[in-house]
């Protein structure tokens, strides 16, 4: 009788053990272990080495070799015996036996024997042996295709260490560990694995728990040649039951939002702002006909629109794609429809397909046009009586604003009942701003394209500059008037004095006062970042307008007023075409009309966020007095629910400060780590997404080209700004940013132009610069990344061209 079985015929548990048997069976898969054979436990009862041990050797190659124990109970699925026995490595040829013979006798250990009474009841035996080739290990370690302390399958956690990985295994030395899921998590600086290597350990943990059928633990090894396994055995820790599949696919796109809500978001925030986003994409659709019924049934959808990843908010887009399929005319013109979303990357066809009532044919289309006349005459109809509703509009909102509560020394239930009349009143009924909003839209870009079409590339340079200079639109008059005051500074010698001594300086000179108590009076809930209600507005903390205003009075030159554009000569334009002639004009008057009133309009916005701000701060220190919360800006996180549903009754727990112990933990550690893509994709749950990290390729073009919004050349030193409440712009430098909002002001009014990562032709850094009368260039993707703080560019407004040029500062 043999007592050697060679690798191919190592299959049978109780001749060669458990871990043989399963090295076997992997190469039976297809892995490739190091080769081996194995001497039966039988052959130890000899004193002396068994028959054709050095021809078996032989068939390994010239060795060393590893010298590992195989039980019958080892590496099973209830038991893994792991460390139990001994394990000898880099034997030479001529001590292979004598290794077994140990190896062997370690089965009748007092560890053994104390382990099998522990678990399987079981009387000690010597083991099989195995005997294999040596991988001379660069790197190696152990991986689990589940984490066997929290249970969680589909997750990798392995552990590596340089060279052997028997002091790892034995607890002798610490490894390097990584956590493998839907994204890799690894040290900061690894020094053992590359993020590669890592990823393709995991592949071969999953790889073996797919041929087993169980999540399996590994052993596994690196040499010059590549990736090896080593052994591969159950986990037999307990771990959570295996999820049911759920293929359900979630996108989350921040690529407009960003503008509006950048960086960390609190809670407070991200509750307010899912309501709003539900209230008036409800009212967008009822405005363009969608029935009540069809509305109804799709509550979940609307309520749904936003998420919050790591902290930051995004668009959950195929929410967005569902609610846009609602809209009379999708099934004849889904392309155009899918660009109103406005995404750089298209939805996936697995979305487009499935959303959606498919194209429509023969009578059906009769029936899709029909729905669009009647929505095209309640939009000429909305815009007819858009003056009335925007009256309207706006006595509400100085009603609400106006209402006579003074938040410093109201109660919990008056603060509470204050905001669900904002609620009601205007939340709820956002008529103007939206009505305005959409025809906005409609008409810029109408008047855009025809322009383009009847006059080429001279009709868009003159739609650019008609959007300039009509005089009362908001968004230019904080620079006039920063510029205005930074004049006063300057001629009454006050620049130094009011940059190290702020607002007091002022002391003693009222007329400069008064101008800057006139501003804080107009733009005081203005500020960095202003629809996030845990934003600090100008009239607390008003630095960032001493900036400004200091920055102006050094540059001894007022902010120049909008130009003017006159009325071009369209006669000259159209000499043959009084048709065009009279559209294009009247086409033109009512976009710049529509332009103004969405400027002014969001400004309102802004007045109507200061006063939630300023409610809800009151409510955080009524919460404060009481105990509930430590400090009053704690109520920045909870939820708009949380919050009143403390006073209202229907809180869920009074314990408010572990709550917000918890998010504030949260988010600071959220805080600490790179923002996430701009898209993220996942199956299954939103509640927790997961994203590959990748880094950003450094960009060597010396020029690019994206969307020029307001014509002008100018050639100075970029300033990359990501906080203009900690960063200035000294005056004639060029502004590089990521995304603006009319916070930034106080650099806008330094700024010889604008380069915006983000945004569109109508976007507020667009719109201000053509008031202004400074180039802007909108939708420089990894502008801030490509352009480095203080090197020279040159700036095209007209043709949004940006160029790096030789020349430094």
């Amino acid at each position: 009788m043999s007592y050697l079985v060679p690798q191919a015929a190592a299959l049978q548990v109780d001749q060669v053990g458990g871990k043989a048997a399963a090295l076997a069976r992997l190469a039976g898969f297809g892995f490739h272990p190091p080769a081996f054979f194995v001497i039966r436990a039988e052959a130890f009862a000899e004193s002396h080495p068994c028959d054709g041990l050095d021809a078996a050797l032989a068939t390994l190659g010239d060795g060393p070799f590893a010298v590992r124990s195989s039980a019958r109970q080892e590496d099973g699925a209830a038991h893994s015996h792991a460390g139990q026995f001994e394990t000898l490595l880099n034997v030479a040829a001529p001590d292979v036996w004598q290794a077994a013979e140990k190896v062997w006798r370690s089965g009748f250990a007092e560890g053994v024997a104390t382990y099998r009474k522990m678990t399987s009841g079981s009387t000690a035996e010597g083991p099989a042996v195995i005997v294999q080739r040596m991988i001379d290990a660069q790197a190696a370690g152990v991986a689990f295709s589940a984490d066997p302390v929290t249970g969680q399958r589909g997750v990798v956690v392995l552990s590596a260490i340089a060279g052997l990985g028997e002091r790892l295994v034995s607890g002798e030395a610490d490894g390097e560990d990584w956590r493998i899921g839907t994204t890799l998590s690894g040290p900061e600086a690894p020094k053992v694995l590359t993020p590669a290597q890592a990823q393709e350990v995991a592949a071969l943990a999953r790889r073996a728990e797919a041929a087993f059928g169980a999540p399996q633990d590994i052993e596994w090894a690196f040499d010059a040649t590549g990736l090896h396994i080593l052994q591969s055995r159950p986990i037999t820790t307990p771990l959570l039951p295996a999820p049911q599949a759920d293929t359900a696919l979630t996108i989350f796109d921040n690529s407009n939002i960003v503008e509006s809500y950048p960086g960390m978001v609190s809670p407070l925030t991200y509750s307010f702002a899912v309501h709003v986003y539900t209230r008036v994409y409800i009212a967008f659709v009822a405005l363009l006909g969608v029935p009540e019924p069809t509305i109804a049934a799709n509550a979940p959808v609307f309520g749904n629109m936003l998420g919050r990843v790591d902290g930051r908010v995004y668009y959950n887009l195929v929410n967005w794609y569902r609610a846009l399929a609602l809209l009379p005319g999708f099934s004849l013109n889904r392309a155009y429809m899918e660009t109103m979303m406005g995404v750089a990357t298209p939805m996936p066809a697995e979305v487009t397909d499935a959303i959606g009532p498919p194209p429509a044919h023969g009578l059906a289309r009769g029936r899709e046009y029909l729905k669009l006349a009647r929505v095209g005459g309640n939009l000429l109809w909305q815009a007819l009586r858009l003056p009335r509703t925007r009256a309207r509009f706006y006595g509400r909102l100085n009603a609400a604003l106006n209402s006579g509560l003074d938040t410093d020394t109201a109660g919990p239930t008056a603060l509470a009942a204050e905001y669900r009349r904002i609620e009601s009143t205007l939340l709820d009924r956002w008529d103007a701003p939206l009505v305005n909003d959409f025809l906005c839209m409609i008409a810029f870009g109408a008047s855009r394209n025809l322009m383009g079409k009847w006059l080429g590339p001279a009709g868009l340079a003159l739609h650019n500059d008609l959007m300039i200079g009509q005089g009362d639109i908001i968004s230019a008059e904080p620079a006039q008037r920063i510029g205005r005051i930074g004049q006063m500074v300057a001629a009454a010698g006050l620049t130094e004095a009011l940059r190290e001594a702020g607002l007091a300086a002022l002391t003693g000179h009222p007329a400069i006062m008064a101008e800057v108590q006139s501003y804080l009076a107009k733009f005081g809930d203005r500020c960095t970042e202003e629809l996030k209600l845990e934003s600090i507005p100008l009239g607390e903390d008003p630095t960032s307008l001493i900036q400004a205003i200091v920055a102006s009075a050094t540059r001894g030159v007022a902010t120049p007023a909008a130009p003017h554009m006159p009325d071009p000569d369209w006669t000259r334009l159209f000499p043959k075409s009084p048709v065009r002639r009279r559209l294009a004009k009247a086409l033109m008057s009512w976009t710049k009309a529509r332009v103004r009133d969405r400027e002014n309009l969001r400004f309102e916005r802004t007045r109507i966020f200061g006063y939630t701000r300023r409610v809800f701060l009151a409510l955080g220190r009524e919460f404060a007095a009481r105990g509930l919360i430590a400090a009053p800006r704690d109520i920045f996180f909870l939820t708009v629910e949380e919050a009143l549903g403390a006073v209202e009754g229907a809180g869920l727990s009074p314990d408010l400060k572990s709550l917000v112990a918890l998010r504030r933990a949260e988010d600071a550690a959220a805080a600490l780590r790179p923002d996430p893509p701009e898209r993220i994709e996942l199956r299954g749950p939103a509640i927790a997404p997961l994203w590959e990290t990748t880094a950003t390729a450094q960009d060597a073009a010396t020029h690019r080209v994206a969307t020029g919004c307001s014509a002008g050349r100018v050639t100075a030193r970029a300033r990359v700004i990501r906080d203009p409440r900690t960063e200035t712009l000294t005056p004639g430098d060029i502004l590089v940013a990521r995304h603006t909002d009319p916070g930034w002001i106080a650099v806008f009014c330094n700024a010889s132009a604008i380069v915006v990562e983000r945004g569109s032709l109508l976007s507020h850094s667009a719109i201000v610069a053509r008031e202004l009368g400074i180039p802007c260039v909108v939708g420089l993707k990894g502008a801030t990344d490509w352009i480095r703080d203080g090197e020279m560019i040159a700036v095209d407004g007209a043709t949004g061209r940006v160029e790096k040029t030789d020349a430094k500062l």
